[in-house]
């Protein structure tokens, strides 16, 4: 028994700024923590891209992954590590390669969440193939889009079944806009969904491990006012509400970090996009809530290295599914979705582990986020982003934004 090293690798693509604050966070924590006999101490680094052996031990144990969902060199690494090496990832790359957002609108209205109305259109035009053309010469059948429509209900949205980041998402309101906008979306598989109207609510909800927060969101804003500083715009229930949602979500695809877009219309919260485990992290669309996600990322990977949490290598659905098939109201069927989710992840276990060593991580972000190297990592974003004439001005607008984070009190 001694000091040992957990090693944190951070797998990145056009990260700039979390990591940063991630490194001199970790740093600044200093942190030594018993566990089981041992002391843990903890060294990040960034993980590189190049030629590996597949029977080459990972030498990290655990690596926090923004790379799996598109990059498939650096995916295919992480499964070798997970399979080979016990290597602990966020988040399942298995899970983020099959299940998109149409698995998760399936399964989720399977579970009984109020899914709006979604239809899968098939694609206006097709990759060029020898089995194509005959595929579709005896199968395709023509269909009119405006009665799809029709039955759905206008406005309605069409979007790519796999999402994107709002590539080619539009409103339609009727069958002229409808058959545009098809007709401009090339070989994408189409969904077309019922728009939630007369919402009062859109909330982003972020869950981390059993960590959430509820960000309030403006779609129609600038892409650095969506998330909006207000804080208090929930009543208790309807934030509980969002948490045993997401963390359902979460649980449920094995994703660690994801994000739930609802809409509360009547009452109801509509969960309408929620198949994004590789959310924004980013302090230019952040701001406010920026240090909020830093904390997040070093409890969830402190904790899950310090303990050797093991990765789940496959999903376990069953639980969920026997809870749907009873015959109970949606609200206690979601509670004992959000029991399994909190099993899995942890929740008290990580609570504790959060109270008895990581007490002083709220006082050392809040001194942090008032130093040079924290406004430095603002600005390196800001200058990867925007045009140099509003580099200047846009670094002030965030750095506003997280003292007014740290001036109510860190929430």
């Amino acid at each position: 028994m001694g000091d040992v090293t957990r090693h944190i690798g951070l797998s990145l693509g056009a990260d700039i700024c979390w990591p940063l604050c991630f490194e001199h966070m970790i740093k600044r924590l200093d942190l030594r923590i018993p566990h089981d006999g041992d002391t843990v101490r903890f060294e990040v680094e960034r993980v590189t891209i190049e030629p590996f052996d597949l029977r080459q031990p990972v030498k990290y144990d655990l690596v926090v992954d923004r790379l799996t969902h598109w990059f498939h060199t650096s995916r295919e690494w992480i499964k070798k590590g997970i399979l080979m090496d016990d290597l602990y990832v966020f988040n399942n790359p298995w899970s983020i390669q099959a299940n998109e957002k149409h698995t998760s609108y399936c399964a989720m209205m399977k579970l009984g969440m109020p899914i709006p109305e979604t239809w899968m259109i098939p694609p206006k035009g097709y990759v060029p193939a020898p089995d194509v053309k005959p595929t579709l010469q005896r199968y395709a059948k023509l269909f009119d889009l405006g009665k799809v429509g029709d039955t759905i209900g206008w406005p309605m949205f069409l979007k790519p079944y796999d999402g994107g980041g709002w590539r080619a998402v539009t409103r339609v309101k009727n069958a002229q806009e409808a058959w545009k906008a098809y007709e401009e979306s090339d070989t994408a598989v189409m969904h077309a969904q019922a728009s939630v109207e007369g919402y009062d609510r859109f909330v982003r909800t972020v869950g981390f491990g059993p960590q959430t927060r509820n960000v309030l969101y403006n779609p129609d804003a600038p892409l650095h006012d969506r998330y909006t500083m207000q804080t208090d715009f929930l009543s208790r229930e309807d934030a509980e509400h969002l948490r045993k949602v997401t963390l359902t979500i979460n649980a449920f695809f094995g994703w660690d970090f994801n994000s739930c877009e609802s809409l509360r219309r009547g009452g109801v919260w509509h969960p309408i996009d929620f198949a994004n485990p590789c959310p924004d992290s980013q302090v230019t669309s952040l701001h406010f809530h920026f240090p909020w996600m830093v904390k997040s990322y070093l409890r969830w990977s402190i904790f899950c290295a310090a303990t050797k949490r093991k990765m789940a290598r496959t999903l376990d659905w069953e639980p969920f599914y026997a809870v749907a098939a009873m015959d109970l109201p949606y609200a206690e069927k979601l509670d004992r979705y959000a029991a399994i989710a909190d099993a899995r992840f942890e929740t008290a276990r990580f609570e504790e582990f959060c109270a008895k060593h990581l007490g002083h991580l709220d006082e050392v972000a809040s001194e942090f986020f008032t130093t040079p190297e924290a406004k430095e990592a603002v600005r390196q974003k800001v200058t990867a982003l925007y045009p140099p004439h509003e580099v200047e001005r846009f670094t002030e607008l965030f750095w506003s934004r997280i003292q007014a984070w740290r001036a109510a009190g860190c929430p």
